[in-house]
Parts: C-alpha cells; sequence; structure tokens
C-alpha cells in the first residue's frame, strides 16, 4: 500500500520555526549511473540508498530491457529499490523487446543514447509529453560525427522519439557549445564503445558524477582542465555503491531554513560533490550562517550540513556558478524573493529548455505571489523583501517548480495550494512526508523517516 499517494495538491502555509534534522533521498544523477555502469559491469554490483524515483526506476528497468538484471533488497514503500543487486552484461548489450520508456527524464534519455549509439540493434527511446518537447540536437551532433545513425522523431524537430540504428563508432574530440554534463556523458558513454580515445572539452566544469563512476568502476578516464578523455573497449570492474543524498533535494530545506532567522537544520549523509555545491556559496553570500563536515570522501563526497537562519540579502549568480546551480535556480529565486534587496540571475537561458521553461514559470509564480521580478531572455532579476501573500500556483508538470513555491509557501501570508504536483514524484519521493514534518514543526528525526521494506 502507497502511504504517499500521488500527490495532485499541496496546501502549505506559514511557519514561525523551523529545527530539525533529517536525511533526503538518494542523488539522481549518481543513481542514474549507478544502474548504467552497474549494467554494463562483469558482475554484481550492491547500490544502497538508491532514489526511487520515477526518473531513475525508468532508467534501471531500461537497463533491464538491454538485459541487465536486478534483484531488490529494500524498497521504500510505494515507490521502488533502495537498496539492490544489478547483474552486469559484461559490455554485452542485448537488443530490447520494445522501445524504451524513459518518461520526464532527460539525463535518462541523453545518457542511454550515447550508451546506444554504437550497439550492433536497433533501439527506440520515448518520453512523456515534456521529454518529447526538450531539444536532443545537442547529442545528436556529436553522437553523429562518431558515425551513430540516429532519428529524431518527434512532433518538433530533433526532439524524442529518438530511433538509433546499428553503428561502429569512431573516437572524436568534441568541443561542447554550452556545458553541460548530460552532454559530456553521452558521448563518454559512447566513446566506451568505440576504438581509440574519446575526448570532450567542456566550456567550463561541469558535474563530474559521470567521471567520479568512471573511476569507481575502475575504468581509465583522464582529466586535463576542460578536457575529459575516455580510451574505448574497456571492462567495468563491479562494485558495491553508496549513493549520496542529493543536494538538489536538499537546497529545498536549506532555502527554507536560510530564509528563517533563528531557524537551525542538519542535514545528513549529502552529496558534498564540489561541482555541485554552489548553493551552499550562494546562501553563504546572502547571509545564511552554513558548516559542512565531511565523513566519507571515497569516490562521491558525503557529510552533514549544519545550516542557521538569518535575515537574508540580495546577491548576484555569478557566470561560472550558473552550470551548477541550474537545478537549484527556482528555490533560489524564492530566497531571493525573500532576501532584502537586489538578486541577479541571468546567464540561465539554459532554464527556458528544462522541464518547463523555468524563467517564465519562475517568475510568474512568484509575481502571483507577490514578489517584485523582471524578466529576461537569460534570467531575471528579483527585487526582494515584498511580503509574499499565499496564491494558487500552478507547477506545468515540472518537480523543481512545484517544490520551490511549496517552500515560498511557508513564507506566505495565507494558504499557499500548488497545483499539480505528482511530477514531485521524479525526483524527491517522500517530499510531501518531509514537507508535512517541516509545517508541523517537528523537530525529532524520526519524524522524517521514509518507511522501507525489506523484500
Amino acid at each position: 500500500m502507497n502511504i504517499f499517494p500521488p500527490m495532485s495538491t499541496l496546501r502549505v502555509k506559514a511557519i514561525t520555526s523551523l529545527n530539525a534534522e533529517f536525511s533526503v533521498p538518494g542523488d539522481k544523477s549518481v543513481s542514474h549511473r549507478a544502474a548504467i555502469f552497474g549494467g554494463l559491469s562483469n558482475g554484481t554490483c550492491e547500490i544502497t540508498n538508491f532514489l526511487p524515483s520515477e526518473d531513475c526506476v525508468n532508467t534501471l528497468k531500461a537497463m533491464r530491457s538491454l538485459g541487465a538484471r536486478f534483484d531488490v533488497i529494500e524498497e521504500l514503500e510505494g515507490y521502488g529499490p533502495v537498496k539492490l543487486l544489478i547483474h552486469g552484461t559484461s559490455m554485452k548489450l542485448t537488443a530490447p523487446e520494445s522501445p524504451i520508456d524513459c518518461g520526464n527524464s532527460g539525463t535518462g534519455m541523453r545518457l542511454l543514447a550515447g550508451l546506444l549509439a554504437g550497439q550492433e540493434f536497433t533501439s527506440e527511446l520515448f518520453g512523456d509529453a515534456s521529454l518529447s518537447s526538450r531539444p536532443m540536437g545537442r547529442i545528436t551532433t556529436p553522437l553523429a560525427e562518431m558515425g551513430a545513425k540516429m532519428e529524431t522523431l518527434g512532433e518538433k524537430p530533433g526532439c524524442a522519439p529518438l530511433k538509433i540504428h546499428p553503428s561502429k563508432l569512431k573516437p572524436i574530440t568534441y568541443e561542447m557549445p554550452v556545458a553541460s554534463a548530460q552532454v559530456k556523458s553521452a558521448v563518454l558513454l559512447a566513446g566506451l564503445f568505440s576504438e581509440g580515445i574519446t575526448s570532450v572539452i567542456q566550456p567550463s566544469i561541469t558535474r563530474d558524477h559521470t567521471e567520479r563512476m568512471c573511476a569507481a568502476f575502475q575504468l581509465s578516464c583522464r582529466t586535463d582542465g576542460n578536457k575529459i578523455s575516455i580510451p574505448g573497449g574497456q571492462m567495468p570492474e563491479s562494485c558495491d555503491l553508496t549513493v549520496p543524498g542529493d543536494i538538489s533535494s536538499a537546497a529545498f530545506w536549506l532555502v527554507a531554513a536560510a530564509a528563517m532567522d533563528g531557524s537551525r537544520l542538519l542535514l545528513k549523509d549529502v552529496g558534498l560533490n564540489p561541482t555541485r555545491t554552489a548553493i551552499l556559496a550562494v546562501l553563504g553570500r546572502m547571509g545564511a550562517s552554513i558548516s559542512e563536515i565531511y565523513h566519507n570522501s571515497s569516490g562521491e563526497p558525503i557529510g552533514n550540513i549544519t545550516i542557521h537562519g538569518a535575515e537574508l540579502k540580495g546577491t548576484t549568480l555569478l557566470e561560472e556558478e550558473i552550470p551548477n546551480l541550474i537545478d537549484e535556480i527556482p528555490v533560489i529565486a524564492v530566497a531571493a524573493a525573500l532576501a532584502e534587496g537586489d538578486t541577479h540571475i541571468r546567464n540561465a537561458r539554459e532554464l527556458r529548455v528544462k522541464e518547463t521553461d523555468r524563467i517564465t514559470t519562475t517568475v510568474e509564480n512568484l509575481r502571483k505571489m507577490g514578489a517584485d521580478v523582471e524578466e529576461f531572455e537569460d534570467g531575471m532579476v528579483i527585487h526582494g523583501g515584498k511580503p509574499l501573500k499565499g496564491a494558487s500556483i500552478e507547477s506545468h508538470g515540472d518537480h523543481r517548480i512545484a517544490m520551490a513555491f511549496a517552500i515560498a509557501g511557508l513564507f506566505a501570508k495565507g494558504e499557499t495550494v500548488i497545483n499539480g504536483t505528482d511530477c514531485i514524484n521524479t525526483s524527491y519521493p517522500g517530499f510531501a512526508h518531509h514537507l508535512d514534518a517541516i509545517r508541523h514543526e517537528r523537530t525529532k528525526a524520526e519524524d522524517f523517516i521514509l518507511p522501507t521494506i525489506l523484500k
């Protein structure tokens, strides 16, 4: 029985205090990659704290359709596995019996496209309406340079479904026009199935989960400045992995605590990968007091974050921070509305091609709640300090918009109603449970524990 049923609507009222400690679910980016690399490996991998979100479970099922079996050891009630064994294929994938459903996940589709580009069989990747509207040219272009034969079958040019035909790949050196960990990862995964060394040159540092995953599976993957290179023909050595808590999920609670003067929040076992922690730097500049204690630095750094709230002040997001803040910008915009002074968010045009146009949806929803916001093609400027008021908010099927405005509702006068919140399960199963504990100003760690079932 699912004790957290699909959430079509969330209703939120203001809180007066926040003093809590808990853990957020596993990292989405790492869970996707654990499913893929585990499925390619030469043995059995035990994955702990896997994220049982719709997106990651779809990638897990995709790997099963390609020949990688998995056994569930423990699952989050009503969602999916949090601990499992993945039995690898030793790099010998098999043809799927039907098209592969990627759901809402751009990460899943782009990484799987790289994986499938050099196979000896035909495959097809499809997704929901939102994913089918997102551009895939940024991966089909470099993969075509490698010799991949791919068709985009979507109603919009260059969009999914993707049909991938048998191909023999050649290595390339690809200079990415836009910083993207998904594009980098797709090319590197394709490079594993080519002969020779495939390299990607990124215009700025992006998330390095793929490089770290390669190291965990004992694959040679060299980083030289902004150039990452991988030799083809390698075999991933099976290993056991613990997925850290997702800092992008933690960001919602970090903002809630940061914006509440006198609050204290301890988040345990969070991923502290330096390519993901820019949110901490931003909230620190805005005035929050933050400390990090690392207790596991093998593979992905893991540790605890303690944050004390304060009266926030506006800031400017640095251009070099944007690629590693892209998922957190909607909730940073909420923090900015609660802060005194102006916050400048520019050079973030990438937000317009996410699950929604996150620039427009963020601006529109902030204005509904009484915030003073200017919209630009590449971002926004928030003139903070105006009191927020409860409003009826549309998520537009975007999980990060839904969660960001649930946080805004904790500070608004009156009730905030967020509509269309089923989408939250694509990245944060159990969000409603954690939100309920925060709303009722609970403080005990056991109030935040999500129930799991041993299989």
